[in-house]
């Protein structure tokens, strides 16, 4: 599946207008702030209105310069907490940027792998989730297969609860690591369906129609079946990884058959307006739903989503568990 971003509007030079709750103090037109309420779990980018987003990507961004230029890439905002990534199913690179991030604000990490534990032996996730009250958790990472159980866990522990993606349900934070990358590449560009509409951006999804999700017609974004059209003048366009067992499942003919299809190339990208970028969460099917070419090219952010992940998780995992950003701003480091 392919995410192309267009913007809603733009101003006379191209740019897009600021909206009353990005308006300086005192400017004309300036409005009070937002009042900005972080929700207790992060379990869905549904869970973050506009100003509760814009607020953790700005929390990001000051973290990112407190970071910058230091020896020593840790922050003491979290000393003392425990973060628990608990992961059911195998995905290294997000368990190893939540790991990244809660080290680098020095709190303590239990990596929890459900291979080779007591669930494998048959214990339950209300059962695991005792466990984690006892050991008193302050946030608890959890990735699983089946949709909704970060839900259900955050009924059962006390500690705030960080869903690392749910079987095909929700992946909140790599929605706001998308939106945090594509903000600094262009002020039109957000992240991933819900958060990206929340944030006023145009959503268009575009894939075979086997493989776009059901109840798709719901949600706050177009669907086309045409990449080539949709990528015209697109600020964005996310690529995304066609998995395996839909290979095996007859959802397409064949690998070839989608890439030349629904396959990012250089002629494709060329379709992107002058100051597009291709982004991709990984891990990447090369040569299927992206060439090499483009992957690597010059238009690419795809290592910066990497980067950008640690920082967006630490500004979640700071905002969660302490809720203020004074130490961030500088107070306190």
């Amino acid at each position: 599946m392919t995410v192309a971003i267009h913007p809603n509007e733009r101003a006379a030079d191209g740019s897009i207008p600021a909206g009353p709750d990005v308006a300086r103090p005192g400017s004309p037109g300036s409005v009070p702030a937002p009042v900005v309420r972080m929700p207790r779990h992060l379990l869905s980018a549904a869970d973050l209105d506009r100003p509760t987003a814009e607020h953790v990507l700005g929390t990001a961004l000051r973290i990112e310069q407190a970071m910058a230029g230091r020896e020593v890439r840790k922050l003491p905002t979290l000393r003392g907490r425990t973060v628990v990534n608990l992961f059911f199913e195998d995905s290294t690179r997000t368990r190893i940027s939540f790991e990244v991030a809660a080290k680098r604000l020095s709190a303590d990490v239990i990596n929890f792998s459900a291979k080779g534990s007591s669930v494998s032996k048959g214990e339950s996730l209300k059962d695991t989730a005792w466990t984690l009250q006892a050991m008193g958790a302050d946030a608890v990472v959890c990735r699983h297969s089946s949709s909704g159980a970060p839900q259900q866990l955050s009924a059962w522990v006390d500690g705030h609860v960080i869903n690392a993606g749910d079987g095909t349900h929700e992946h909140p934070t790599q929605a706001l690591l998308d939106a945090y990358t594509l903000r600094g590449h262009s002020r039109v560009a957000r992240s991933n369906v819900l958060l990206l509409s929340t944030l006023g951006a145009q959503v268009t999804l575009v894939a075979p129609p086997t493989l776009l999700p059901v109840g798709v017609g719901s949600w706050p974004a177009q669907v086309s079946y045409d990449l080539d059209r949709s990528l015209v003048g697109a600020d964005a366009v996310m690529m995304l990884r066609v998995q395996r067992e839909r290979m095996s499942g007859g959802f397409f003919p064949t690998e070839r058959e989608y890439s030349r299809s629904y396959g990012l190339d250089v002629r494709r990208r060329d379709l992107l307006a002058p100051h597009g970028i291709v982004l991709h969460p990984g891990p990447m099917n090369r040569g299927m739903e992206i060439t090499p070419q483009v992957a690597d090219g010059e238009r690419s952010v795809i290592v910066e989503q990497v980067a950008n992940g640690v920082t967006v998780r630490m500004a979640v995992l700071y905002l969660l568990l302490s809720g203020e950003a004074d130490e961030i701003s500088g107070r306190g480091v």
